[in-house]
């Protein structure tokens, strides 16, 4: 109504009226970008609202990496940039060799394994074209749960997937992206956001307790011979109930 009256009393008036009609338009079209940016962006800013972040030191990112080469030949981190590099060939030995599992070189967060309340994980991840057939973030379950996990986003051909189900998100090569995991342990639901938009979400198997894991981990299937994914600005954040 007030913008009304003054569109009103532009047509009559003078350029003192003009003027107030000109900032009046200007400050509606911010206020309504303004609007469209919070629709947008909103669940990004919004997602770790009411949760605490974690103490996460360096001591808590335990590689799993192919047990018959040394650890600087398939992952490194960077000081300056703070990017972590995991590279797994389909030709790899696993992590020990006592388990019969698959190659891979991940990071194991310890420390925070939990069994209550709500987590999130939270990441910049980026995959690089040609990487297929590798798990590259999982919520893990207990030590000799079957299954293993809860939780695994694959790659494959350029899609992040739910497993090898249900596609999370396409065009995944080649660019960073932000990786948001919510687990609510009390109601058993997984919800994954990429770029802080909601792109999945599932009820899931209780559980003891939990852990998280990113990186490489050859899957079953449209497997490359080299899988890469480089990592940044992982954290993690707990809400009590």
């Amino acid at each position: 109504m007030a913008m009304a009256s003054s569109f009103h009393r532009a047509l009559g008036g003078g350029e003192a009226a003009r003027t107030e009609l000109v900032l009046l338009l200007v400050l509606s079209v911010v206020l309504a970008l303004a609007s469209s940016t919070s629709a947008i962006d909103g669940s990004t800013s919004n997602l770790t609202a009411g949760f605490v972040q974690v103490e996460l030191p360096e001591g808590n990112f335990q590689v799993q990496s192919p047990y018959d080469v040394p650890e600087n030949q398939r992952y490194s981190y960077d000081n300056v940039t703070g990017v972590r590099t995991f590279l797994v060939y389909a030709g790899d030995k696993p992590f020990n060799t006592v388990t019969g599992t698959k190659p891979r070189t991940e990071v194991r967060l310890t420390g925070h394994d939990y069994s209550s309340g709500a987590w999130q994980f939270e990441g910049y991840g980026y995959v690089p074209t040609g990487t297929s057939g590798a798990s590259v973030m999982q919520i893990h379950r207990e030590q000799g749960a079957a299954p293993a996990t809860v939780l695994m986003l694959h790659v494959y051909n350029g899609t992040l997937r739910y497993y090898s189900g249900e596609a999370v998100e396409d065009r995944i090569y080649d660019r960073w992206f932000r990786l948001n995991v919510v687990h609510d342990v009390g109601a058993s639901t997984v919800a994954v956001y990429v770029d802080g938009r909601r792109k999945f979400g599932a009820s899931v198997i209780p559980s003891d307790s939990y852990y998280f894991k990113f990186g490489v981990y050859m899957q079953h299937h449209d497997v490359s011979p080299l899988m890469e994914s480089r990592w940044r600005n992982i954290t993690l954040y707990t809400k009590p109930y």
